[in-house]
């Protein structure tokens, strides 16, 4: 613990900033983004909580985006063809599309565990004081040193 505060240059957590960082990550896999967010809000004055709590807000704003924007595709894509390919009139057979649903779930099922994931490894991280960064962004947050 303290020897990477001494070797990235950020001081030492506290005993309570390492539990409400641990909280951020953690309350992110269950919570969602409310979680992260109430306890960025309330530790302002942590540079070692804010930066965990960011991070999962930020994982978290990834993942919804990510969802929202396969949702707006996937029903572009079902009233393109809905429009093109009209159902035959008494048809028992449901449009293609429909066959893609389990995909779609398993698809955001696997988004939730990876969020789990995360949240637990990131969270056992920040309780042992790190300040372990997310993969590809997690630098791009990281408090300048002083």
């Amino acid at each position: 613990m303290a020897s990477q505060a001494g070797v990235t240059g950020l001081e030492a957590p506290t005993e309570d900033e390492r539990t409400m960082a641990m909280l951020a990550h953690l309350l992110m896999a269950f919570t969602g983004f409310i979680g992260p967010l109430v306890i960025f809000c309330v530790k302002q004055n942590s540079r070692f909580v804010k930066f965990h709590s960011l991070q999962a807000l930020v994982w978290h704003a990834i993942y919804l985006g990510l969802s929202f924007l396969f949702i707006a595709v996937f029903f572009a894509v079902m009233m393109t063809c809905l429009i093109h390919h009209p159902p035959e009139p008494h048809s028992q057979a449901p449009p293609a599309f429909f066959y893609f649903f389990p995909f779609i779930w398993l698809g955001f099922m696997g988004g939730w565990v990876v969020s789990v994931i995360l949240g637990v490894v990131y969270a056992i991280r920040a309780n042992r004081g790190e300040w372990a960064t997310y993969p590809v962004y997690g630098k791009w947050l990281l408090p300048e040193r002083q």
